[in-house]
């Protein structure tokens, strides 16, 4: 696998990873009971995005590792998935 492979691999699955992350701990207006004027009530109190981004980060590095490995050591091969899927 070449860098530029490996680096746009890692940004697809950090971006799914992203937004995995995103809806957990978030707790809106409504639910605190604390409404800022002007805003709409399922907008979140602290969206902590600076500990999402870091969760989403390591999480995404732990699944790319893996997914590297896998691929490396041709554990399972794309000729493998292509049968599993139908496609030979």
């Amino acid at each position: 696998m070449s860098a530029t492979t490996a680096i746009a691999i890692y940004f697809l699955i950090w971006w799914v990873t992203l937004f995995a992350v995103l809806p957990f701990g978030v707790r809106s207006q409504e639910e605190q009971g604390e409404f800022a004027a002007g805003t709409d009530p399922g907008a979140p109190v602290a969206a902590r995005l600076l500990w999402k981004l870091l969760w989403t980060t390591l999480v995404a590095s732990v699944i790319f590792g893996i997914l590297a490995l896998i691929y490396e050591k041709q554990w399972i091969t794309l000729d493998q998935v292509a049968t599993l899927l139908g496609f030979r």
